[in-house]
């Protein structure tokens, strides 16, 4: 199937070049080009297309305005096109909590530096982005936040992974965590170059800390540590008297990804067997799937968000197809069955 791709960029340069990115891409059909929102809602209405790719600084109507509008009217995979300064990685998980679903990172320098620098990726996110389920995007208004710590005192460690979709699925969850919390460590797959952003938003709307993890930092309750998307893998260690600390150590892709969300997960399961409580959000493949697993058979708590509120619901899905998941749950009511042990019907 042929993927029909609306690009919306107010520089002609940048449309040119994300054209000819795409043009290896036989399956992707740059179906037209929007120098604006305004000229992208007719060019939406007009060619119905699968995937709009969106730059969030334009002139008139900004990306997020548009997009806004777009997920509650019309709602359509987006991928975002943003530049990595500071104003421009915050307004990209802002436009990742509204609904969007991928961010392409343009890369500094020259704008033809995308030509040498892209290699797929942008086919890639697209490919990724057709196969998403995309609603309104206020379609999950949170649930209340639990007032006390976890119904079981044993609970020591929350570990959560999430991919496609996953910073608007953490937005709705830790919202809804207590400040005094468990500690909580976090893989989601995003660009490294966002990962500071993503924690910063985080921690703007959260009662916990929301920090992202370094090595060799001890994990204290009341904080939420977010793999900081570089080369190394993010787990756990210890459990004793001296406490639990975060290890990020290098290594080659695991379940195709690194950070991997088995790794922390299995890590977790070694060395907090049943005093763990193990979450799998939305997200596209199968990492943590096996890690999820490794930890319901250590004993801990294990929870994947529902297909009705998973943007991809491949992660998840897999990880409950290998019997990984104790509870299947709404992304709305996670927070309630961990620190609850709300019973679903």
């Amino acid at each position: 199937m042929t993927i029909r791709v609306l690009i919306v960029d107010d520089s002609p340069t940048m449309r040119a070049l994300l054209v000819e990115a795409l043009r290896p891409a036989t399956d992707i059909q740059v179906v037209g080009t929007a120098v604006d929102a305004r000229e992208a809602r007719s060019m939406i209405k007009a060619l119905n297309p699968d995937v709009v790719t969106l730059d969030i600084e334009m002139p008139g109507m900004s990306g997020l305005e548009f997009l806004e509008k777009l997920m509650t009217l019309r709602p359509t995979p987006v991928v975002i096109v943003s530049g990595l300064a500071e104003s421009g990685s915050a307004m990209t998980v802002r436009a990742l909590e509204i609904g969007a679903v991928e961010c392409y990172a343009k890369p500094s320098g020259a704008a033809g530096n995308i030509l040498v620098s892209d290699q797929g990726r942008l086919a890639e996110m697209i490919r990724n982005a057709a196969q998403a389920k995309v609603q309104a995007h206020d379609r999950v208004r949170p649930a209340p936040a639990p007032r006390q710590t976890l119904g079981s005192a044993q609970t020591r460690l929350i570990a959560i992974g999430a991919s496609t979709g996953g910073v608007e699925a953490l937005h709705v969850l830790l919202s809804q965590f207590p400040a005094d919390c468990p500690p909580t460590m976090v893989v989601q797959h995003i660009n490294g170059a966002f990962a500071e952003a993503v924690a910063r938003r985080l921690d703007s709307v959260c009662a916990p800390k929301v920090m992202i993890a370094e090595p060799d930092l001890p994990v204290r309750a009341g904080h939420v540590y977010i793999a900081p998307g570089t080369e190394r893998h993010l787990e756990v260690r210890g459990s004793g008297a001296s406490g639990m600390y975060v290890r990020a150590r290098p290594g080659p892709k695991v379940s195709g990804h690194r950070p991997s969300v088995d790794v922390l997960f299995h890590s977790v399961a070694e060395n907090l067997g049943a005093d763990a409580i193990g979450i799998q959000l939305t997200g596209m493949g199968n990492d943590g799937a096996h890690g999820l697993l490794a930890m319901a058979e250590s004993g801990a708590m294990t929870i994947a968000q529902d297909e009705a509120t998973s943007v991809v619901f491949g992660m998840p899905g897999a990880a409950i197809a290998l019997g990984a998941a104790s509870v299947v749950a709404p992304i709305h009511r996670i927070a309630q069955v961990a620190f609850g042990g709300v019973a679903l019907c």
